[in-house]
């Protein structure tokens, strides 16, 4: 009940949690705050294969608690697409079979069924508008998805973190940039839209992609974003000052001008801030366990406003409220950012780069698969990893970029035991 309220003080009136923990669900009942539950990863091949287990969690998980509890999505696993356990074989049939079930139980109008994906399931890195999902999960995913999401009239969830590129790239994307303040901006050399924030740049990268197989109708939610409070040596931008920045002019960006972006300008995002609080016990680098908003004790890890009111207490009044768009709560049970979003990243070549900056000697180590692209991409990665993956070790001048998972092809050169 503790967190409930505060939530309910900080004006939050929407809450996804990384399970259906009983505890929460019963805690929210009554309290007007919108929650999203969530079916893990490790369930999604149960779920596909047996639709009595279906039946039985959502009697147990949905069914018991809505709407006294106001359960409004199910979310199908986190980041799907790079699970290390490979379960995205399994998620278009249980996505079918917990529809199917809420149709039984005539609760579907009310809770809408989707996935959040992460970025890394877009190939081509620039510019956003040429962006598109990666061709190998378009027809056995992405297709079948976003028809089901369009069926069903339900909407695309998309992790966006600004952080990951900037940290990643620091020598080449401008830290005002990433965090909504005040630059030059950057054009899109495919649709000349002139971007002044990485995350618009992010989202409307979805959007291109989500167009280039004509589903220009779907809404979009963007579930979880978030910048760290602390990190390690290697994570540069990893810092309260900047955390404050970020989430801020977020906040700031979607209440006083709406979700539009460049490319969708009438849009109206639904934004989920990670994390309520920071994750002390979590394993992994430092900035794993500082994305909240809040100490475990409930303490502001720094003094930012959600809502419209709040704002208006602050000295910073920096535009008039017209409304539109949503900040919600952060999610507050388990999960966040899955290993292969933050510990685990690859430098890549790029297909675009001209050939003369990738070729390596034939015959080295590694030499297949035999193509110039895997053999720089081994090159470039060994050099980046033996820089702790610090920003700007993975752009070679626009040859390479940063991935959160190698293609299935290269998996020999980017495995960690590799000799090559």
């Amino acid at each position: 009940m503790k967190v409930v309220q505060l939530l309910k003080s900080q004006g939050l009136a929407r809450v996804k949690v990384f399970d259906a923990n009983q505890t929460v669900l019963r805690s929210l009942a009554g309290s007007g705050i919108k929650v999203t539950v969530d079916l893990p990863n490790e369930m999604l091949s149960t779920a596909a294969k047996k639709p009595s287990f279906v039946v039985a969690w959502v009697q147990k998980n949905v069914g018991a608690y809505h709407p006294t509890t106001e359960i409004e999505a199910i979310t199908f696993g986190n980041e799907v697409f790079v699970d290390t356990y490979n379960t995205t074989k399994f998620l278009i049939q249980a996505m079918r079979y917990i529809h199917q079930e809420l149709v039984k139980s005539n609760l579907h109008s009310a809770i809408k069924v989707s996935s959040p994906i992460a970025l890394s399931a877009l190939q081509n890195s620039y510019p956003s508008s040429a962006r598109s999902f990666c061709q190998e999960l378009v027809e056995p995913v992405f297709r079948p998805m976003l028809e089901f999401l369009r069926g069903t009239g339900s909407y695309l969830m998309v992790n966006a973190y600004p952080f990951f590129a900037y940290e990643a790239n620091s020598d080449v994307i401008s830290l005002d940039y990433a965090l909504f303040k005040e630059n030059s901006g950057v054009v899109d050399s495919g649709n000349g839209l002139r971007y002044f924030s990485l995350f618009d740049d992010q989202i409307d990268a979805a959007f291109a992609a989500m167009s280039a197989l004509k589903f220009n109708d779907i809404e979009m939610v963007v579930l979880e974003t978030g910048w760290p409070s602390k990190g390690d040596r290697t994570e540069i931008g990893a810092s309260v000052a900047n955390a404050a920045t970020y989430n801020d002019n977020l906040i700031r960006r979607i209440l006083t001008r709406g979700g539009g972006t460049p490319l969708r300008p009438k849009v109206d995002l639904t934004v989920y801030l990670f994390a309520m609080f920071n994750e002390d016990d979590k394993n992994g680098p430092t900035l794993e366990r500082n994305y909240g908003l809040f100490y475990p004790n409930e303490e502001k890890v720094y003094d930012i406003p959600f809502t419209v009111e709040g704002m208006k207490t602050y000295k910073d009044k920096r535009a008039p409220a017209t409304g539109g768009g949503h900040v919600t709560a952060p999610p507050i049970s388990g999960g966040g950012l899955s290993k292969s979003t933050t510990r685990s990243t690859w430098c890549m070549a790029s297909g675009e780069a001209w050939e003369e900056k990738l070729r390596i000697q034939p015959g080295a180590a590694c030499f297949k698969p035999n193509t110039v692209e895997a053999h720089a991409s081994f090159a470039f990665n060994s050099y980046y990893q033996k820089n702790e993956r610090a920003g700007g070790s993975c752009y070679f001048d626009g040859a390479a970029y940063v991935v959160t998972q190698p293609p299935s092809a290269y998996s020999r050169l980017f495995h960690p035991l590799s000799r090559c």
